[in-house]
């Protein structure tokens, strides 16, 4: 596609990560070393030095000891060893990497623990390449790169930390997608890009990739997401995914995702503020759809899986979808836009009214959604809401199982009313209370009763600051759920 302005060309950064399970650090020029707050000594130095050089061996604290020829040591504290789960396994060997940034190969000696050492192996592969990742279009500083990584155990474990590594790997892979995806500026990643990276990765994944473009979605119906596109120069895509498991499918399920590739507000604009311009994160929801389905061949998933990337920006022109409009969904539903700036429930609803026409188990939804969600849970925890406590449990399970955390708000019909409109079957928007809620009220009319879930992350998707694995900017939030409730996934 050639655009009016000089942007780069868009392109996926490759990178590459050795990672291996030994016996002894071969490679490493720093080596991290885990300490329990119950353990009787601190290796290397011994307690009274590490507590006279200010180290106690409490979660997060890290201390570097010079190595002379030998590697820099790392000591890691762990906390109380019978508290160590797979978060803290993550947080260590994120540590371990924020400690040494201009170091580019690294070793962790893990502990022996209650744990299955493949998920510890699996965990801490994700904390430490997860931690060191930056994407930057351009130049790349040194200490952002991360090129081997050594996870040290005695030989009895090494098959078993072999086999997580590669579960590791894959996870990490798919959150970095979603990440250079949200990460990038919306004037290089536009729909039409979206649909070519979907069919370059997609089908390398072992997926089938259709993309959908106005024309047909003009057909189809689908006036929530060519209503959103109408004050675009560019044209809207649905990529449509679909995941076949090898046999007879456990169950089939389907993951809806928001793609706005930029979210100006459409005429409802925006201020023209930071939160402005971290809005090329608007399509969080469709890169974790995208970037969960990419990772399921490789992982053995035995569901079928549906995918929905809804994907077109939102700006203000002459042209765009005005206030009091009234736009017809995919399935006849006639939507009065109150505000063009909840513009993701728009898009959406069409997807899932064409996922109950593919007689899914289940529906699952993601979305940079609500201001309401990120002012009730700020970044670090995402809301969930749907119809079905059992998907809603499976949900949850997922999301301790990868410390990506969801609190439940209730789908509270009693609120149902502040969507009634006068002249149409709903408005697109409740009042100033309530909005998160209000909003999976809106997108409930679509899912025909079908169990389904509805995840916000307004908040989660940008981080404001490094914290444990996650970096500063896009986040990749909601990739590595997707992806072990899809594994998980009981109909």
């Amino acid at each position: 596609m050639t655009h009016k302005a000089p942007y780069p060309p868009f392109e996926l950064p490759v990178r590459r990560l050795s990672v291996g399970a030994v016996e002894a650090a071969a490679e490493a020029t720093a080596v991290g070393v885990v300490v329990f707050a119950d353990d009787d000594d601190v290796p290397g130095i011994g307690a009274a030095r590490a507590s006279e050089l200010g180290f106690t061996p409490k979660p997060g604290a890290t201390l570097v000891l010079a190595g002379g020829d030998a590697p820099v040591t790392v000591l890691l504290g762990a906390g109380q060893r019978s508290a160590l789960d797979l978060a803290a396994v993550r947080n260590l060997a994120a540590a371990l990497a924020r400690a040494v940034p201009a170091h580019t190969h690294l070793a962790i000696e893990l502990p022996l623990s209650e744990l299955a050492d493949s998920e510890v192996a699996a965990a801490a592969v994700e904390g430490a390449a997860l931690a060191r990742y930056v994407y930057r279009i351009g130049a790349e500083s040194d200490d952002a790169r991360l090129d081997s990584l050594e996870l040290v155990a005695g030989q009895a474990r090494l098959d078993d930390l072999a086999a997580g590594i590669a579960r590791g790997e894959v996870l990490v892979r798919a959150a970095k997608l979603t990440r250079d995806l949200a990460g990038t500026p919306g004037g290089m990643l536009t729909p039409t890009q979206v649909g070519r990276v979907a069919l370059e990765i997609g089908a390398a994944a072992g997926l089938e990739v259709e993309v959908v473009g106005e024309d047909e979605l003009v057909e189809l119906g689908c006036g929530g997401l060519l209503g959103v596109s109408l004050g675009s120069e560019e044209p809207p895509v649905m990529v449509k995914l679909r995941y076949r498991p090898e046999g007879t499918p456990s169950g089939r399920l389907a993951l809806v995702g928001k793609g706005i590739t930029y979210d100006a507000g459409g005429l409802a604009l925006k201020p023209g503020d930071e939160i402005h311009a971290t809005m090329k994160n608007d399509m969080t929801g469709a890169g974790a759809v995208f970037a969960a389905m990419t990772a399921l061949k490789e992982l053995g998933c035995t569901n079928e899986v549906i995918g929905y990337l809804m994907c077109t920006d939102n700006m203000p022109s002459g042209s765009a979808l005005r206030l009091g409009d009234i736009i017809v969904m995919r399935g006849g539903t006639t939507v009065e836009v109150i505000n063009t700036d909840a513009e993701g429930r728009l898009v959406m609803a069409d997807a899932l009214v064409l996922a109950t026409e593919e007689k899914v188990d289940a529906i699952v939804d993601i979305a940079t959604l609500t201001g309401a969600c990120l002012r009730t849970f700020g970044t670090e925890i995402a809301g969930v809401m749907g119809n079905n406590e059992a998907i809603l449990g499976q949900l949850k399970a997922a999301s301790a199982r990868v410390d990506e955390p969801v609190w439940e708000l209730p789908l509270a019909h009693r609120y149902r009313g502040e969507l009634t409109s006068t002249i149409a079957d709903l408005r697109n928007m409740g009042g100033v209370n309530a909005g998160s809620i209000t909003a999976a009220l809106f997108l409930n009319e679509f899912v025909a009763g079908i169990p389904w879930a509805h995840i916000d992350i307004a908040g989660t998707a940008q981080s404001p600051a490094d914290r444990g694995w996650i970096n500063k900017g896009t986040t990749g939030w909601g990739t590595r759920l997707l992806i072990d409730f899809a594994l998980n996934f009981s109909a």
